[in-house]
């Protein structure tokens, strides 16, 4: 079951642009302890600025704590990992780099959350990864993503979650002495006036937390949906959700990426489009940077921002979570930002030319859909039927 609670101050950041300097400041006045959980640690001039800041902050006496995934971080520079280590940085990768050729299902479990919690006072929890955001030479503008920089009640529940995490890999990697930690004190009772729950996917009790959520808020929608999302190959209870809210007359609009960043996934989810411009719904490429977002506004007052794609891979396998924030300023914020990138940087899909498309170009999107149709039946499990 998903619990608000009242009583939190949510700023909503703006890409790396922003998320970064709040970041690594709240890092510099850390007095007792940080765990930062990311899915990508790139060895970039960002990576070495976070990593600055965390050395900084070991080297005074803070506990720091970094967990990373070891397909994402793959490429993570061993000497930036030496020098944090020195420094007294605890770093831990979660599931070890596993080749790419092997069929086991747990290859593709992963850590893909991406939250830090400094002295449990205040956290971070979004899409971003540690990485440049202008790492794409064909581009000026920075990545699209979001994060929320909180505060208040809620700040117990990401700071629990993180350390439970924390000691089931130290835990599975013998590493119990590291799995201590300092008594941290609550958070202020109160900070601001928002309510907000903290969602999470893992495979054990939180299997379809993140999708409920999104389902629930998408049943009740009277007005507006707006979905930005990376990757949007949902199963087809979502597909059924959003469908019939467009038949009840809701505006459903997507925003999704227009670029390719990865080709696969790309274009598997442009197999979904045909149905989606049939119902009704809006789709919107964004085209001025690779898309990253994974957020939502409904009606006005419910958004979401976090790590999780609409996808198979985020869905039914990895290691997610997103906050929940009920509260018509944040949400109005969210939703302004979202159609400024649909009206500024994106182009709209139209029905029309979308059915008179080539038939090379269509034959490779359900070519696409069709594999990864076969790859969710191989290595999903449970509920695996929904997206095959």
């Amino acid at each position: 079951m998903i619990e608000f609670v009242n009583g939190n101050r949510i700023s909503l950041l703006k890409s790396g642009t922003e998320y970064f300097p709040s970041l690594t400041a709240e890092f510099d006045s850390a007095r007792h302890e940080i765990h930062l959980e990311t899915y990508i640690f790139e060895s970039d001039a960002t990576g070495y600025a976070v990593a600055a800041a965390l050395e900084r902050a070991a080297r005074r006496g803070v506990a720091v704590q970094v967990l990373v995934d070891g397909f994402g971080s793959r490429d993570i520079d061993p000497a930036l990992v030496r020098v944090l280590r020195e420094a007294g940085v605890r770093f831990l990768v979660y599931r070890q780099k596993i080749s790419p050729w092997t069929l086991r299902r747990a290859r593709l479990r992963r850590m893909h959350r991406k939250i830090a919690v400094v002295d449990a006072r205040v956290a971070f929890v979004g899409g971003i990864n540690v990485v440049d955001d202008l790492n794409d030479p064909d581009t000026v503008e920075p990545r699209f993503d979001y994060a929320v920089r909180v505060e208040g009640p809620l700040v117990a529940r990401i700071h629990a979650v993180v350390k439970r995490l924390w000691s089931l890999v130290c835990a599975t990697q013998l590493r119990s002495r590291w799995a201590e930690a300092r008594a941290m004190a609550p958070p202020p009772e109160f900070r601001g006036n928002q309510r907000a729950a903290f969602v999470i996917r893992d495979n054990i009790g939180h299997r379809s937390d993140i999708e409920q959520v999104y389902l629930a808020a998408i049943g009740q929608a009277r007005r507006e949906i707006l979905i930005a999302n990376a990757y949007f190959f949902p199963g087809r209870t979502f597909r059924r959700a959003v469908t019939d809210a467009a038949a009840r007359g809701v505006r459903v609009a997507l925003l999704l990426q227009g670029r390719a960043e990865y080709v696969l996934q790309h274009y598997a989810s442009r197999a979904l489009y045909g149905p989606f411009l049939d119902a009704g719904i809006e789709i919107h490429e964004y085209q001025k940077s690779y898309m990253h977002a994974k957020v939502a506004v409904i009606d006005g007052h419910w958004a979401t921002v976090g790590s999780s794609n609409i996808d198979p891979f985020s869905l039914l396998l990895a290691r997610e979570a997103n906050v929940v924030i009920e509260d018509t300023g944040f949400a109005g914020e969210l939703r302004e930002n979202l159609l400024a990138a649909i009206t500024g940087g994106a182009e709209q899909v139209k029905r029309e030319s979308w059915k008179d498309q080539p038939l090379t170009t269509r034959v490779f999107i359900h070519g696409c859909y069709e594999f990864v149709r076969i790859l969710t039946g191989m290595f999903a499990y449970g509920r695996a039927e929904e997206f095959t």
